[in-house]
């Protein structure tokens, strides 16, 4: 059975940040106009975690006095992702945006993160990372007087900093053998459950989740499994054994506890992880999100053994009407070509499926469907499914902006990857919240 989750979300309690003097960040008073005190914009706190909400206020303004609030942000290859929504003061001149609902703009409603998660990039199918877990996204906010967001007069600006490494949270690069990572150790010296964090097509290797969970009681390892340093350049053919030398290595580690890890992974990785989990021992839990039951675009190997990728049936790609490809049709069944059909009923983990129903990757609720239907058919335990209608393929860390088409590196062309822009960032939200109990459910906290 397939559970829908879109539960009410209650905001989160307010960020907590270590670094001395941050805490409430406003535009530098200006002189007083037209006989009163000029506009401030507040951002509290001023900086914290990435997946941490804020506090977004305007005070000085006139009764009801229509204004815009903009924001943006530049990611580390210069890219622009910004975006605006128009509001009305209250009758003493305040603007709170978790009172107060946009009128429109890039959304409308009440959202009092919606400047952040709705932002968009200037430079088309460009998808917002963090590369570099050591600095923050810093986002420039500014209020407009009325409702034009390029013409109005600039009343107030701001600074905000989105953080992704949790104070006291230790960084330990990897190159033992042929293992290729990043280690996230707790700020306090202990014994941690172990979790292996694994990004999709592209590549490389992404530190940004594994940074945040370490925060949260975990030893993470993010991964990387090609196209890195000296690993191979695509994913022709993927070895369960190289993943098989970083799960030991984890579970080496003294603050390690064992006696098995968890499995994080999304999209290729969220695939990988399920051969992980099949063809080895000691994988306690694993959280797949919007991963494939299929091999696609590659053979996954494990000694001697295979799973070939299933078909890519072209003559099924569709284009929108904005000119790009759909591809959600476009590969074979794992029911009908069987021996790509990842062998997940040699798994003893516990899984978790996180899937967007507006995924157009590929079907991301077919898969866990039918992975669910192959456990239980061989006596294993029925995996968590949890489904979030309008949700797309990329369900990131809380408040990314989605990410609805970029280029997909094995299609070669730009793609559309589905979802709408506040369903996405709800079930960001809650996915989050979710994998985190499930983890600590099945793995445990600290020893």
């Amino acid at each position: 059975m397939v559970a829908l989750s879109l539960a009410a979300l209650r905001a989160c309690g307010p960020c907590r940040w270590s670094v001395r003097g941050w805490g409430r960040l406003s535009a530098p008073p200006h002189p007083r106009l037209g006989g009163r005190t000029a506009a401030t914009l507040s951002v509290e706190p001023a900086g914290c975690l990435c997946d941490e909400p804020v506090r977004i206020a305007v005070r000085g303004l006139a009764p009801e006095q229509p204004v815009t609030l903009r924001a943006a942000l530049r990611d580390e290859k210069g890219a622009l992702f910004r975006a605006h929504a128009r509001y009305r003061a209250d009758a003493a001149g305040r603007l709170d945006l978790a009172r107060a609902p946009a009128l429109g703009g890039s959304f409308a409603g009440l959202e009092p993160m919606g400047l952040i998660w709705a932002m968009e990039p200037d430079k088309p199918f460009w998808r917002l990372i963090k590369r570099d877990v050591r600095t923050p996204f810093v986002v420039q906010l500014e209020v407009l007087d009325g409702h034009e967001p390029d013409g109005g007069r600039l009343l107030a600006r701001a600074e905000h900093e989105r953080h992704f490494l949790p104070p006291g949270v230790r960084r330990v690069p990897v190159r033992e053998g042929r293992v290729r990572a990043t280690l996230f150790l707790p700020a306090e010296p202990g014994s941690y459950p172990g979790i292996v964090d694994l990004f999709g097509v592209g590549g490389g290797l992404l530190e940004y989740r594994a940074s945040l969970l370490a925060g949260k009681g975990f030893a993470v390892m993010a991964l990387a499994y090609y196209n890195y340093d000296d690993l191979p350049k695509g994913v022709d053919a993927l070895y369960v054994d190289y993943c098989e030398e970083a799960i030991n290595y984890l579970l080496s580690h003294p603050e390690v506890k064992g006696p098995g890890v968890g499995l994080l992974g999304n999209s290729k990785g969220g695939e990988l992880s399920l051969a992980i989990a099949s063809f080895l021992k000691g994988i306690t839990a694993a959280v797949i999100i919007n991963g494939s039951v299929a091999a696609v675009g590659g053979t996954i190997y494990y000694k001697d053994e295979s799973v070939p990728p299933v078909s890519m049936l072209r003559n099924k790609v569709k284009m929108t009407e904005d000119g790009l490809m759909d591809v959600v049709d476009a590969l074979g069944s794992p029911l009908e070509e069987k021996k790509s059909f990842i062998p997940v009923e040699r798994s003893d983990a516990t899984f978790l499926f996180l899937v967007g129903q507006d995924d157009h990757n590929w079907k991301s609720e077919f898969y866990a469907v039918e992975a669910s239907k192959r456990l239980e058919a061989h006596g294993k335990k029925k995996p968590q499914i949890i489904c979030y209608p309008e949700a797309g393929h990329y369900l990131e860390v809380p408040y990314f902006p989605l990410c609805r088409a970029s280029l997909h590196n094995l299609v070669g062309a730009p793609i559309v990857f589905g979802g709408e822009p506040r369903a996405h960032a709800m079930a960001q939200v809650d996915a989050w919240k979710q994998l985190q109990a499930f983890f600590h459910k099945h793995l445990g906290g600290k020893g």
